[in-house]
């Protein structure tokens, strides 16, 4: 059996980027940290993209995970706020890039098949199953970090699946 993995988990957005850091070992999922990376409001977006890719780098740091995962974009009706959030995207890709840790992108609907069941799941029964397969009982989190933690355990999901199909890397 493999030691311990460490994934960060991103939800990236041009205003809030949700982050989580979780480890998995034996099969079980602990919170290691959490939170939301806020950037300057009204401010210009090379400002907000650097408050991005700096504090991304920080928790690399800190945390010194494994691997990252982060949400695609996903577009709606606006094209500005797709651009917006595909370059908030990028900082932390970046970030990531920089310090060589391996990136994998999954799909919102994805990512909420993988922990609820259902690719249209409010964001609040992924908060409710994050909290759920983390064991904690009353999350105090934004839910921007809770799509981030939801990230990184549809990520860790993957991981199995490929090991056990034959398909990991």
């Amino acid at each position: 059996m493999a030691g311990p993995v460490v994934v960060l988990g991103l939800d990236p957005g041009s205003q809030v980027t949700g982050y989580g850091v979780v480890r998995e070992a034996s099969g079980r999922a602990e919170l290691l940290a959490v939170g939301t990376i806020r950037t300057p409001s009204g401010g210009e977006m090379a400002e907000r993209l650097g408050v991005i890719f700096t504090r991304v780098a920080e928790l690399i740091k800190v945390h010194g995970p494994d691997e990252a995962a982060i949400e695609s974009v996903f577009v709606s009706k606006n094209t500005a706020s797709a651009l917006k959030l595909g370059q908030a995207r990028g900082a932390a890709m970046a970030a990531c890039a920089v310090a060589g840790l391996s990136v994998a992108g999954y799909a919102p609907t994805q990512v909420k098949k993988s922990l609820v069941g259902v690719g249209r799941a409010e964001k609040e029964q992924v908060a409710f199953m994050v909290a759920q397969i983390l064991g904690i009982k009353k999350p105090d989190w934004a839910l921007d970090a809770s799509d981030a933690l939801g990230v990184a355990i549809c990520h860790l999901n993957e991981r199995r699946l490929r090991k056990l199909t034959g398909l990991a890397s």
